[in-house]
């Protein structure tokens, strides 16, 4: 293969977290397109089902620590005999405000931000080896959130890390893009996972442009693979495109709305950004 692939059907695809949840999405409609699927979580018990489910390779473990993602990539390397495609896709959200102790920062950390960090210095290398027919190239999914591109009220470590994310994806973009990896950021607002029914008062304000199945979430992904151009946001909300270039104009606008929104959801215990004004 010379470059990043743009169809699914027989490439080698690792999901992490992909034991529920937009994970587990993922890797049933990777598989569904053709792909040999590597099933990572840390539940091994969860892993070995969702596994089982899409006829893939269950493959436990901690991918935020630099040994975990080591041997993850090492074992999936081993069982496709390449990784063509990483749907980097574990993450925590642990809520938080500036009282959050830091054991709680540190754990959003290694999971939201530093475990894509250390699958891409894993796996890129293998991408952009040129090798004795070119280089292979690979693609590297990041599943980040609209709180990454908007923020997210109540959520310190969540928010942080999720622009880190975002962030980091946008970085691997622009020095390795040219060179044979795809990269591409997932951000969805309200999903119908566990996430969304802990959210508590926050729920209907995520919700407010429809929560999606996590099937969805998916769906939009590979839609993006589809395309004539490389999408790197793949945006299953598109509204969120809308508000992303809102607060690129007027960053000070949106800031003032995003108050509202809070004293809102301090007082009522829930909104909708159409009553804050937006």
């Amino acid at each position: 293969m010379s470059g990043p692939r743009s169809t699914l059907d027989g490439a080698g695809v690792l999901v992490t977290g992909a034991g529920r949840g937009i994970g587990r999405a993922l890797a049933v409609r990777a598989a569904a397109e053709g792909a040999r699927l590597v099933v990572n979580d840390l539940d091994p018990t969860l892993a070995a089902e969702v596994a089982e489910e899409v006829g893939g390779h269950p493959a436990p473990g901690d991918c935020a620590t630099a040994d975990g993602a080591r041997d993850l990539v090492t074992a999936a390397t081993q069982h496709l005999g390449a990784v063509d495609v990483v749907c980097s896709n574990a993450g925590v959200d642990t809520g938080g405000d500036l009282d959050t102790p830091d054991t709680v920062w540190e754990q959003t950390l290694e999971v939201n931000v530093l475990a894509h960090v250390r699958l891409a210095r894993a796996l890129v290398p293998t991408w952009t080896d040129p090798g004795p027919t070119g280089p292979p190239g690979g693609r590297f999914v990041v599943t980040a959130s609209a709180a990454g591109l908007l923020g997210m009220i109540g959520n310190a470590p969540y928010t942080v890390t999720k622009h880190a994310a975002v962030a980091f994806a946008e970085w691997l973009s622009v020095t390795y893009g040219d060179r044979g990896v795809a990269v591409q950021a997932i951000c969805p607002q309200g999903v119908r996972t566990r996430m969304l029914t802990d959210a508590g008062p926050l729920t209907a304000l995520l919700s407010h442009d429809g929560a999606l199945e996590p099937e969805q979430v998916a769906d939009a992904w590979v839609a993006s693979l589809s395309e004539g151009e490389e999408r790197f946001l793949v945006l299953p909300h598109p509204e969120v495109a809308d508000y992303y270039s809102y607060r690129a104009a007027d960053t000070d606008g949106w800031l003032r709305g995003m108050r509202k929104l809070r004293q809102r959801v301090d007082e009522h215990g829930g909104t909708s950004i159409g009553e804050a004004g937006f």
